[in-house]
């Protein structure tokens, strides 16, 4: 299993976009995105800090995605 790399959120949600996940709302600097069948995550936005490993890791347990997919992605 390769080694997950810090992310910047905006990238990340480009990611997130591309599968078809749209952003439904903002609370702060948290945004919820949602796909059509249901599935929901929040990515944090805080400028000039990356998204780190375990989070990285949260997140795609939550949209369903295997590390392979995601590196396919970038």
């Amino acid at each position: 299993m390769p080694r997950l790399s810090p992310i910047k959120a905006i990238k990340l949600i480009k990611v997130l976009n591309i599968l078809g996940f749209v952003p439904l709302r903002q609370k702060g600097s948290h945004l919820i995105l949602r796909h059509k069948d249901g599935r929901e995550t929040v990515v944090p936005v805080h400028k000039g800090e990356e998204i780190g490993r375990g989070l990285l890791r949260k997140i795609l347990r939550d949209v369903n995605l295997t590390y392979k997919e995601y590196d396919d992605l970038l």
